[in-house]
């Protein structure tokens, strides 16, 4: 067992070390689709994963979820930009038994398994699945996210159980804290995309009917994705369970589909950069970035390009039109109208060149 172990952490941090990132024209196929046609783009893109066993998910954890600090990182204790009140070491702190908070961690799917009938690959897919507090894991049980009025329960770092206020359901929910809402909103749109034709409705009280989000939950995850963007934490799990499963969740990579699958920009198509070959594409630059009231753009672009800033949401929120090539010293746009968050800066050229730059406001 202790041989399999180490063969599987070796395979592990090769894999990693080789194919941690995005692939050149991974998304070609959603180029140009929308609404459900994009969805089923990305469906084929992103199955077929190569899928791990359910016991390998304790070391594939400490490749996908490790602090800084070598700890686990478990969303239901962490306190992002303050202390957690406890942390657990890997392999030492795996459940077996537990009595109380902070007693050992264990594997937390954010679908629960009961709504699936336990059926694999979605018993061990890696996106939805988490380390986190076994006693909090289990106040959760397969209760729904939502959002909470008065808590019956409240954990050490503050995700609640209760009644549910989110409009469309009134039952017993369990609600994370505010900086990992956009994470499992994330998880729900992937799992959505990649199953789509599953059943996941086979228990009481499924977020889903058959492969799609009840339309309140659809309304709360897509309030919650909007929320609290992709953070550098998903970005590079994401790069980390590529790694092991070669799939990628595209709601991570690209936070516009949501919109142009589930929102209001679903009549507009998703475009994607990268199915243009590198030797052709214009070169930009873009800084800072996070930015505050102004960015500065060099741009090796022709006349007439045109900059337009999406929220996470597709939705336009800023175009810019340069009537003249840009000269040396670049193009400075004010962004202090944008709330901030991440936007999608798109570039487009009289020969329809398209580039896609993620900016954070700050």
């Amino acid at each position: 067992m202790m041989k399999k172990t180490l063969l599987l952490l070796i395979i592990l941090l090769l894999t990693i070390a080789t194919n941690a990132q995005e692939p050149a024209g991974y998304y070609s196929a959603a180029n140009g689709k929308k609404g459900h046609a994009l969805r089923v783009a990305l469906y084929q893109i992103i199955k077929n994963h190569t899928s791990i066993t359910y016991n390998q998910l304790w070391d594939a954890f400490e490749q996908t979820d490790k602090k800084n600090n070598g700890k686990v990182w478990d969303i239901y204790s962490d306190i992002p930009n303050g202390t957690a009140p406890y942390e657990f070491t890997f392999g030492t702190n795996k459940c077996g038994n537990y009595n109380s908070e902070g007693d050992c961690y264990n594997r937390e799917h954010s679908v629960p398994q009961s709504w699936f009938g336990e059926q694999m690959p979605m018993k061990s897919d890696l996106f939805h699945l988490y380390p986190t507090d076994g006693w909090v894991n289990n106040k959760r049980g397969n209760l729904p996210y939502g959002e909470v009025g008065n808590a019956s329960w409240t954990s050490q770092n503050g995700s609640k159980v209760g009644t549910c206020t989110t409009s469309g359901y009134s039952n017993t929910v369990f609600e994370p804290i505010d900086a990992y809402k956009g994470d499992l909103a994330r998880s729900y749109f992937y799992m959505c995309t990649r199953y789509m034709d599953k059943d996941f409705d086979q228990a009481s009280p499924s977020m889903f009917t058959d492969g799609n989000l009840k339309p309140w939950v659809l309304a709360m995850l897509i309030r919650w994705h909007n929320d609290d963007p992709v953070s550098q934490k998903e970005r590079d799990r994401n790069n980390a369970v590529y790694a092991i499963q070669h799939n990628r969740n595209p709601f991570i990579d690209y936070p516009e589909l949501v919109g142009k699958i589930f929102g209001a920009d679903s009549v507009n198509a998703f475009h994607y950069g990268s199915n243009i070959a590198e030797n052709s594409m214009p070169q930009i630059a873009v800084f800072p970035n996070p930015a505050h009231d102004f960015i500065h753009i060099q741009y090796e672009g022709s006349n007439n390009s045109n900059m337009e800033f999406y929220d996470v949401m597709g939705k336009k929120v800023l175009s810019v039109t340069t009537e003249n090539t840009l000269s040396e010293g670049g193009l400075i746009i004010n962004v202090s109208s944008l709330s901030s968050g991440l936007y999608i800066l798109k570039i487009s050229d009289n020969q329809n060149f398209i580039i896609s730059r993620k900016i954070i406001i700050q």
